[in-house]
């Protein structure tokens, strides 16, 4: 084994440990009834898929028609535009000091949309591609939705082991994410700097700040809202881009995708810092009513 492929198996196993303990953790921390409860909320719900499914697909198109980028980074910017419902988004959330309820409740409904849109849509977007439904749901499935139920089966049936276990969880899901982001960047150097003379960085940037604008505009005046959906809407679904990727699309998609996972957390976490202290009131939890 090489340096390089020890580092590439540290990026991974960190990776599987943030989605699963991040997912358990939350689990732990609530209930099924504060998950669903912000998404009785019909007005909210239809936002978000409006931002994650449309608006968000077409700024991919946009960005990539005004950059000129190569074909290969285009089909990237596409198939991140198009996956959504990201397991880094109620850690966002709760960075940002938002409503976690509503950054998991959102998580999920993006999640399972997700599911059925790209094997739809991406055909439509991109021809002659196929897109497996099984593999990308299998993946969300047994990392993520999994985890989040025995979460929450534990919360639901021994409150006490929950509540000694969910912080272990959370700094164990925490130190993860800091191990993946220095060792992605370190893995990665070399690709981000590659991107620099094709335009690729520059799209990334416009795709991550205009997604990010669309969720806060969008939001309105709540700050809970504001935060849930503009993080949210910005912070696309790597897991199941990358598994269109593998499966359909060459090495440069492959590595414009693997470089936009970087690109994401470098450019969010701080925003997710900075929005926790752009307003000191109290941010609700069932955000806009209906």
């Amino acid at each position: 084994m090489t340096t390089a492929d020890f580092f590439e198996a540290i990026a991974k196993l960190s990776g599987l440990i943030f989605v699963v303990t991040s997912m358990l953790a939350m689990g732990m921390s609530l209930t099924i009834a504060q998950i669903i409860e912000p998404l009785r909320n019909a007005r909210l719900v239809v936002l978000a898929l409006l931002a994650n499914f449309l608006l968000v697909p077409a700024l991919a198109y946009g960005i990539a028609a005004v950059t000129n980028i190569d074909d290969s980074l285009r089909t990237g910017l596409i198939v991140l535009a198009t996956a959504a419902g990201a397991p880094f988004l109620p850690k966002l959330v709760q960075v940002a000091k938002g409503p976690i309820a509503l950054g998991v409740g959102v998580m999920v409904l993006l999640m399972v949309v997700t599911i059925a849109y790209l094997p739809l849509v991406l055909p439509l977007l991109l021809p002659g591609i196929a897109v497996d439904p099984w593999a990308i749901a299998q993946s969300l499935v047994v990392l993520m939705l999994l985890p989040l139920a025995i979460g929450l089966l534990i919360r639901a049936h021994a409150p006490e082991t929950a509540a000694e276990y969910q912080p272990v969880f959370t700094k164990a899901s925490s130190i993860a994410i800091v191990v993946l982001l220095v060792v992605g960047v370190g893995l990665n150097a070399s690709s981000i700097l590659g991107l620099l003379g094709t335009g690729g960085i520059i799209a990334l940037l416009l795709f991550v700040i205009g997604s990010l604008v669309i969720g806060l505009v969008l939001g309105g005046g709540d700050q809970g809202a504001r935060s849930v959906l503009g993080l949210g809407t910005a912070q696309r679904n790597v897991s199941a881009a990358l598994v269109v990727t593998a499966q359909n699309f060459g090495a440069d998609t492959l590595t414009f995708v693997l470089v936009g996972s970087i690109v994401l957390l470098l450019v969010l976490i701080p925003v997710a810092r900075r929005l926790a202290t752009s307003d000191g009131a109290p941010r609700s939890a069932v955000p806009m009513p209906g």
